[in-house]
């Protein structure tokens, strides 16, 4: 054995006779390492704490966050995929909060508080192992276990609402919705604006349900109830030249023409020089310029078009030119309006005006100009080729309407998946007492110890429940023990938290329902995330490059020595 250590660490004779085992340097000078079941620890910490942060905005009785950014940006929010990514949280394990949060969030829209949580609980649940000393990976093994277990109970609870008809199906969704908005700063008014999500899902086209076609504009003043649905494409008037009043605001049937050029008078390039011998050839060369112009002009008219829209500046000169001939004009469209009304019309984008056909033009019902607020909006309606919808939302704060469109968007991802996969599940913490009741149960049959990280997974999802009743004000152990109770016999599937009366009800009676897509996307992310954290065991942060700083400011200016034009300033011009 000595041998082979010998052979493994090879001795070093000092120039006195001794022998020492020279020193391996693997890692540079001052890199910051921790390892072992204290690390773990102290990443769920870390984590415990951000879940500590969002805890309080779960549910209709849920508290708003006020975050200020670095730049004096004000947010006003109770989303926690929002919240979470306002938070800029710099630990390296907590950031795995934030990345689920986010994936909750694109995925499927609602539930991002949800699984932050849920993920929380989770890791505090599984510190209490660590710290006894059990090895992280039986803990990961059951708790992957433990999640199959438990998706796959959501997918025996689920309602499905596929058979009915559409009015049934349309009252079902608005249902979810109205779930989905009930915890959101607009709940007050949560029946108008889940039946404003459902009829701009369904306004899409059913096959594609494209988020992108729905657009959401804002304008400050009125109540949220002054909020309406355009069933088109909507933007705000854009930046307008003198003769914009005498065009004409209202078309029917008209032929839209999509520009990607500028229509104004443009003199020479920057350094052009002309040499004249004669004067009397610079009025050819004026005259030059606005033919130019006005052969694009010609060509816009003669192609039938009734409108004109451009991503780049349409100047005064065409202004007047189209509204004296009964056509409307908009320049400086923003992109993304422009492609929804491309998409939507049919009208493809054009890079130039010469030998535009009938098939260039887009078309639609009716073209009106209205005024909403303090601004004017240009509004397509009956678009032919994509389905679309514009939301205009009011408000009397910018803040408000800000968290409006935010609770808005979660609504309309709840409603899309609810139509993709019509499968429901009843909410209020009524669908985490079944699977926490159904994991225990299962958990007596299993030997050894994964029998107690499961029945501490089964914990560790009453959190949900718990915390409704914590945020409303209610008695949590009175409300769980009178849901386990309920949820120990055949009929209590569907109890959850009465947040309202403070004990418990039917949630699926009360139509508090949300699709069962988001419970297992949220326990898969909530569990993946767990397991990472957990399977972590040394942090290497290594040092900052000591260059780094030098290299910016240290040098001279241009790469001259220090006496030349930089000064030692970087790239500045130099100091005398």
């Amino acid at each position: 054995r000595e041998r082979a250590n010998a052979m493994a660490a090879p001795m070093v004779r000092m120039p006195d006779g001794r022998l020492i085992q020279p020193q391996i340097v693997l890692l540079r000078e001052g890199t910051d390492t921790s390892q072992g079941r204290g690390q773990c620890v102290s990443n769920i910490n870390a984590c415990c704490a951000v879940a500590d942060t969002v805890r309080t905005t779960l549910g209709p009785r849920g508290l708003d966050k006020l975050v200020r950014d670095a730049r004096g940006n004000t947010t006003i929010s109770n989303d926690g995929a929002t919240i979470m990514k306002l938070l800029e949280i710099v630990h390296p394990a907590a950031k795995t909060l934030v990345d689920i949060a986010r994936a909750q969030d694109s995925e499927v829209g609602d539930g991002t508080t949800t699984v932050v949580i849920l993920a929380g609980e989770l890791l505090k649940e599984a510190k209490t192992f660590i710290e006894d000393g059990v090895h992280p990976m039986n803990v990961i093994k059951s708790f992957r276990e433990a999640c199959d277990l438990a998706t796959a109970r959501v997918r025996e609870l689920a309602t499905s609402i596929e058979g009915n008809s559409a009015e049934e199906k349309d009252e079902l969704l608005k249902k979810c919705a109205m779930t989905t908005l009930s915890s959101k700063l607009v709940g007050g008014e949560k029946d108008f604006f889940a039946d404003m999500c459902v009829k701009a899902v369904r306004s899409l086209d059913q096959d594609l349900l494209d988020p992108k076609m729905i657009g959401v504009k804002k304008v400050m003043g009125g109540g949220m109830t002054d909020s309406f649905l355009v069933d088109g494409v909507a933007f705000k008037k854009t930046f307008a030249y003198a003769g914009f009043e005498q065009m004409t605001k209202s078309f029917k049937k008209p032929k839209i023409l999509a520009l990607n050029m500028e229509l104004e008078l443009k003199s020479e390039k920057d350094n052009a020089e002309v040499r004249l011998s004669d004067p009397t050839k610079y009025q050819e060369i004026v005259d030059a310029e606005w033919n130019i112009i006005y052969e694009k002009l010609d060509k816009c008219v003669a192609s039938g078009a009734n409108i004109v829209l451009s991503r780049l500046a349409i100047g005064d000169l065409a202004t007047q030119y189209f509204a004296d001939r009964g056509l409307f004009c908009a320049g400086r469209v923003d992109a993304q309006d422009l492609e929804r009304v491309t998409r939507a019309t049919g009208a493809p984008v054009q890079t130039t005006v010469n030998n535009i056909t009938d098939a260039q033009l887009g078309s639609c019902e009716l073209f009106e100009e209205i005024q909403v607020g303090n601004e004017r909006y240009n509004i397509f309606r009956g678009c032919p080729q994509a389905k679309t919808c514009t939301l205009i939302l009011r408000g009397g704060a910018e803040q408000f309407i800000e968290e409006a469109a935010r609770s808005l968007n979660d609504a309309i991802e709840i409603v899309r998946r609810a139509v993709k996969n019509a499968a429901i599940v009843p909410g209020g913490g009524a669908i985490d007492m079944e699977l926490s009741k159904y994991l225990r149960n299962h958990a007596r049959t299993v030997a050894g110890k994964s029998q107690l990280f499961i029945n501490a997974f089964a914990k560790a999802l009453e959190i949900i429940p718990r915390q409704l009743c914590d945020n409303s004000g209610h008695d949590a152990t009175d409300v769980l023990n009178k849901l386990r109770q309920k949820h120990a016999g055949d009929d209590g599937a569907n109890f959850g938290v009465d947040v309202n009366g403070g004990g418990i009800c039917d949630t699926h009676e009360r139509f508090i329902w949300e699709p069962s897509l988001v419970k297992i996307n949220a326990l898969n992310a909530a569990t993946e995330a767990t397991c990472l954290i957990l399977s972590v065991d040394e942090t290497v942060r290594n040092p900052r490059s000591e260059g780094a700083d030098e290299g910016m400011g240290g040098g001279g200016g241009r790469g001259m020595p220090m006496g030349g034009r930089g000064g030692g300033r970087g790239r500045g011009r130099g100091r005398r």
